[in-house]
């Protein structure tokens, strides 16, 4: 079995492997493309650091419909609509469809976050600034 080369292989890349085993979940990710959505970065302020917002166009959705979670480093958000079985349909164009979409997110990437409105489901994301640490490290004398 050979085994796959990849950039995070170098002897001076050390403990990636968990960003490897990421980049394999998310290549294996599938899709249809809905809901559609966009991400933008949103600049530090005085409420704090600067900020990802993902927006979802989920119209027709209700919060009650909604469900958004963080497993795993995932960010999962799941929407179900409830057919009402008394409507009677002459033409049905706009499907009660389930959906589900997966952001992963890196190492201290906090949501902060959710928000529905007219539409649209806002979810914010802000890494807080760590403080710079350095740190001395002994050297032991061996003979």
């Amino acid at each position: 079995m050979m085994s796959r080369q990849n950039g995070l292989s170098s002897p001076f890349m050390l403990g990636f492997d968990e960003i490897e085993r990421a980049l394999d979940r998310v290549t294996k990710a599938t899709g249809d493309g809905y809901p559609p959505y966009n991400i933008e970065r949103i600049g530090p302020s005085a409420e704090g650091p600067e900020r990802l917002r993902i927006t979802l166009a989920v119209a027709g959705f209700a919060r009650s419909d909604i469900e958004v979670t963080v497993e795993d480093k995932q960010l999962l958000i799941r929407g179900r609509q409830i057919e009402d079985k008394a409507r009677q349909f002459l033409h049905r164009g706009i499907a009660a469809r389930q959906f589900q979409r997966a952001f992963l997110l890196a190492d201290g990437l906090e949501v902060l976050g959710a928000d529905l409105a007219q539409g649209l489901l806002s979810i914010d994301l802000a890494r807080p600034i760590p403080e710079r640490v350095t740190r001395r490290i002994a050297i032991d004398e061996r003979e």
